[in-house]
């Protein structure tokens, strides 16, 4: 498994959902950095079972995300992602409220495939 990150921000914005003729599916969404001078908006995805974590998150929630970074390469470019894998919300007093469940039929982020991306 590679390095687990963390990022801890405010959600700006959450995508809908797309889903891929092989079954595949992600959502993507946006969380700024709160502690920077010039905030910064970054890009997460979630996959699979992972993408109904979002549902019970909200424009404006403070959530610290941990993630994997991932790239792969397609037709000659480069591409890559910081994909979720654990979701939590946090009070503003900087406490982490209760965690948002996780699927139950969590995977190894090494189980995914370069054949899992639809691109």
């Amino acid at each position: 498994m590679s390095t687990p990150y963390e990022f801890e921000g405010t959600v700006k914005e959450i995508m809908d959902l797309q889903t891929f003729p092989s079954g595949f599916c992600k959502r993507e969404f946006v969380v700024t950095d709160k502690d920077d001078r010039y905030p910064q908006d970054i890009k997460f995805v979630a996959i699979k079972n992972n993408c109904a974590l979002l549902d019970s998150v909200h424009r404006g929630d403070e959530v610290r995300v941990t993630f994997s970074l991932r790239g792969n390469c397609y037709n000659g470019r480069y591409y890559t992602d910081l994909q979720m894998f654990k979701l939590v919300k946090v009070e503003v007093d900087g406490s982490t409220a209760e965690p948002i469940p996780q699927p139950a039929d969590e995977f190894p982020v090494d189980e995914i495939s370069d054949e899992d991306m639809p691109f």
